[in-house]
């Protein structure tokens, strides 16, 4: 089974993947810049109760670059587990649209 996120900066630049108390097995997750000419901006991390102004974030990628027309493949198990009180975020760029496919169990 995967997810499948379109993720626009212009229309928000936080998207929450994966809900806090949710738990997921993720074997992989997926980035596609599909813009043809512009670098995208990604931020993934974790965090545990945004809305309360007092959570704990922890960032699994922070601010990387990805190439237009190009993709990148997070597929370390180890790195994706994490306890189900936190969700799952990602940040783009104001300018960016990415594709994410979250490959689960």
């Amino acid at each position: 089974m995967a997810l499948h996120y379109n993720i626009v900066g212009a229309s928000s630049s936080i998207v929450e993947l994966i809900a806090p108390g949710v738990s997921q097995s993720i074997k992989s997750i997926l980035f596609t810049n599909v813009h043809d000419t512009a670098e995208a901006t990604v931020t993934l991390f974790i965090e545990d109760s945004p809305s309360s102004g007092s959570s704990s974030k922890y960032n699994i990628i922070h601010t990387v670059n990805v190439p237009s027309d190009t993709s990148l493949l997070l597929d370390n198990k180890s790195m994706l587990k994490y306890e189900s009180k936190y969700g799952l975020y990602i940040e783009v760029g104001s300018t960016d649209t990415v594709d994410v496919m979250i490959g689960t169990n």
